[in-house]
This record gives structure tokens, C-alpha cells and sequence, in this order.
């Protein structure tokens, strides 16, 4: 039984094709992780807007606090 060997470009194009579906499977992964990290920063900021409108202190004096932790 004889073998057929495959030429160069048949490597090459087969081995295109499997980059072509790790690069489709890659962006669809890289997709859902953008989508999950903008919800995540969505809950978060809610959050923050939540805290500051339940809290006693001024707008301006949460301002001041949240800088001076920045100066430091």
C-alpha cells in the first residue's frame, strides 16, 4: 500500500485552518470576558452610588476623603 505525501502547501493550509478557529474561538472567549468585566464594573459602580447616597456625608465631603486617599 503506497503512502501519499503531502506536499508543503497542504501543511501549510491546514495548519491556516486551525489558527483561523483558535483566532475565532480566542475572540469569542476575549468577547465574553470584556462583556463580564463591564458587567462586573457595572454592579461595582451601582454599589458605589448605593453607599454614597445612604451616607450621611456630603457629596463633597466623600470628595475630599477619596482624594486625600489619592494624595497619599
Amino acid at each position: 500500500m503506497a503512502r501519499r505525501t503531502i506536499s508543503i502547501e497542504e501543511k501549510i493550509q491546514k495548519q491556516e485552518q486551525v489558527v483561523a478557529k483558535a483566532k475565532e474561538k480566542y475572540e469569542a472567549a476575549s468577547a465574553e470576558l470584556n462583556k463580564l468585566l463591564k458587567e462586573l464594573k457595572d454592579i461595582n459602580n451601582k454599589k458605589l452610588l448605593d453607599a454614597v447616597a445612604s451616607s450621611d456625608k456630603s457629596y463633597e465631603e466623600i470628595l475630599t476623603f477619596l482624594n486625600r486617599k489619592n494624595e497619599e
